[in-house]
């Protein structure tokens, strides 16, 4: 199955259009006619079956067949994770994270932290492209970058978790894990948070983990972190 994605599409949609880029490849590209069926969500959680009936390469027209709500997670997992350095390894984990199950990502600008700007439209192209792939019709929201300070003073609720490098007294993240959970996880830049930055963390009740045995790149423990969860949830 090849999934599209379409966001302006709601449960109550009898009709809708491609857009050109989308159009020229179902049309060109997949050689699809009328009569052809498609498979489209809108990253709300529904899949829709649709049937082309005007297959133009700049604007392909298809009617709503049949729809159905997929189940949510019973648990949300959020990362807060910092730009890394090399931009492509922060794609990287968006990719991954969106094909393995986060819900919700925040960039988070760290003492540390030598990449300051991000690209939030690109970052946005790369989530819809891996959930396509993924076969999945929840689209994660990828939120807007913020500074540690900022980010630490908000409000949370459910398991709150910390990674980081410090030689201190933390547990395995595998063991604190609990199913159907709400998560936040806290991944630090490539020069790890600063100390003051843990202190400001566990003030707010983020438990200190590990993620292993060695040390990780930002990235790599993004992902380690995502799968540990997603794992102990599909157990």
């Amino acid at each position: 199955m090849q999934l599209f994605y379409n966001p302006d599409l709601t449960e109550t949609s009898t009709q809708f259009s491609f857009q050109k880029d989308e159009s020229r490849h179902i049309v060109k590209v997949l050689r699809k006619t009328s009569g052809d069926q498609l498979h489209i969500t809108n990253g709300k959680g529904w899949l829709f079956t649709a049937e082309i009936t005007i297959p133009a390469i700049n604007k392909c027209i298809a009617v709503v067949v049949s729809k159905q709500l997929k189940p949510k997670p019973k648990n949300y997992l959020h990362l807060a994770v910092a730009p890394t350095k090399m931009n492509d390894r922060y794609e990287w984990f968006i990719e991954k994270a969106t094909e393995i199950g986060v819900d919700s990502i925040t960039p988070i600008i760290c003492d540390h932290s030598e990449r300051k700007v991000i690209k939030p439209e690109r970052f946005e192209r790369i989530l819809q492209s891996a959930m396509k792939q993924s076969l999945s019709c929840y689209l994660p929201k990828l939120n807007s970058a913020i500074s540690f300070k900022d980010f630490i003073a908000k409000d949370f609720s459910g398991d709150l978790f910390i990674a980081h490098c410090e030689d201190t007294n933390r547990k395995s993240l595998k063991e604190l894990l609990n199913p159907n959970t709400d998560i936040t996880i806290l991944i630090g830049p490539e020069g790890d948070f600063s100390t003051k930055e843990i202190d400001l963390a566990l003030q707010k009740k983020f438990i200190p983990v590990t993620l292993g045995e060695t040390r990780l790149r930002t990235e790599t423990a993004a992902i380690v972190a995502c799968h540990s969860v997603v794992f102990i949830n599909e157990s």
